[in-house]
Order: C-alpha cells, then structure tokens, then sequence
C-alpha cells in the first residue's frame, strides 16, 4: 500500500487513549506534501485510500473510521464506532459517535451531535446545537439545526427544516419542505409533510399534516373569511396561508 500519512512522533493522552499527529507524505484531496494532520489513535481510524484527511485540532480514535473523501476538522471528536465517509464534512466542535454514520456529502459542524446508531446522508445538514441521535436519519437535502432534537426512529428528509427547540422523535417523519420549530414536538407516528409550518404545536399518534392536501376550497374563499370548517375539519387562515385547527 502506498501510505499517504506517517506518525510524526508526537503524542498525548485523550480520555485515557494515546493519540498520535499524523503528516502527510504526499499531496492528495486538500493536503499538501509535509502538511501536519490531526490526532488518531491508529491507522485504523483514517484510510490511507482516497482523500479523506483529519487535520487542524480534529481527533479520530476507537474503533470509528474515516474513508473515502471525508474530512474531519477544526475541534471536531470521530469515535466510538462511528463512520465518516464519501464526501462527508465534520468540523467545528461536532461529535460523531456511537454506531453512527455520516455519509454522502453530509455535513455535521457547529456544536452538533451525532450518535448512537444515527445515520446523516445525502446532503443533509445537522449544525448549532442540534442532537441526531438513536436510530434517526436525517437525509437528502434536510437541515437540522438551533438545539432541535432528531430521535429515536424518526426522519427527517426532502428539504425539511427542523430547528429551535423542536423534537422529531418515535417513528415521526418531517419531508418535503416542511418546517418544524420553536417548542414544536412531532412524535409517535405523526406526518409533517408538503410546505407545512409548525411551530409550538404538537403532533402525536397517525396525525398527517401536509399543506398538498388542504382542501380546494379554501383556495376560492373570500380574504375576509379567517375560519371555516370543511367536511367537519376546522381551519384557521395564518399570514398567507390555512392551517388546521
């Protein structure tokens, strides 16, 4: 193998694991020949395939794994089992850890969370103080972000926006162009779907909200009407758009 990386010699003590500056011995990717790296515990934790680097402050160790062309840098922590692989960037402050995996041309930075079995792909973008965590995916082109929660076994995916104090948790999904906010909690099995926006609500059990499907309707009734109710389903009109009561 044609090793792109070597120790430099220089070590020290991470929560009880020696951790060791690697330099590059080639250019490849973002690295140039001589460059200083970041901090491993063994050639495990970075490929010397590809042109993935670990460089700045970042720190890999555990048995977590960088591949392909990811990159982890600034002050970022890639541990536990954790992946980081394809085009995927984490930097900042972030931690990936746990089972989890971060793929694709996915981003984690800021202060972000990613643990336990979580898996962030595609394009998506977990950043701020934003937590994924359990066995959640955030997917395609979403945004997770603020201090939201995304947990346990729900998604998130399309270019849904899920941030502030918001929870998406048990088997909840959020797609399409959704947003979900402020103090909102989508849980159990809810659906927030289409260009629906939530914020300070909650949503539980099969409850679907999806503004593709507001009833015709609403869209020929007069500017001066704020409510009606429609086949028994009660709707109040918000700045530009209905929303159901």
């Amino acid at each position: 193998m044609n090793k792109k990386y070597k120790f430099t010699g220089k070590t020290f003590q991470h929560e009880g694991v020696t951790l060791h500056r690697i330099q590059a011995l080639r250019s490849f990717g973002s690295a140039k020949e001589g460059d200083l790296g970041g901090w491993i515990e063994k050639e495990e934790n970075l490929s010397h395939k590809g042109d993935c680097w670990v460089y700045e402050d970042a720190r890999v160790y555990g048995h977590a794994q960088v591949y392909g062309h990811a990159l982890v840098y600034g002050h970022a922590r890639v541990y536990g089992h954790a992946q980081v692989h394809s085009s995927a960037r984490v930097y900042g402050h972030a931690r990936v850890y746990g089972h989890a995996l971060v793929c694709g041309y996915a981003q984690a930075y800021g202060s972000a969370r990613v643990y336990e079995d979580a898996y962030v792909h595609g394009g998506a973008q977990v950043f701020g103080y934003a937590q994924v965590h359990g066995s959640a995916w955030v997917c395609e082109y979403a945004q997770v972000y603020g201090s939201a929660w995304v947990c346990e076994y729900a998604q998130v995916y399309g270019h849904a926006r899920v941030y502030g104090d918001a929870r998406v948790c048990g088997s909840a999904l959020v797609c399409g162009h959704a947003q979900v906010y402020g103090s909102a909690r989508v849980c159990r099995s809810g659906r927030v779907c289409g260009n629906e926006v939530l914020g300070d609500v909650q949503v539980r059990e099969d409850v679907e909200l999806s503004s593709d499907i507001l009833p015709e309707e609403l869209k020929t009734l007069p500017e001066s009407i704020e409510e009606v109710t429609i086949k028994g389903v009660k709707y109040k009109k918000v700045p530009a758009r209905w929303e159901k009561v």
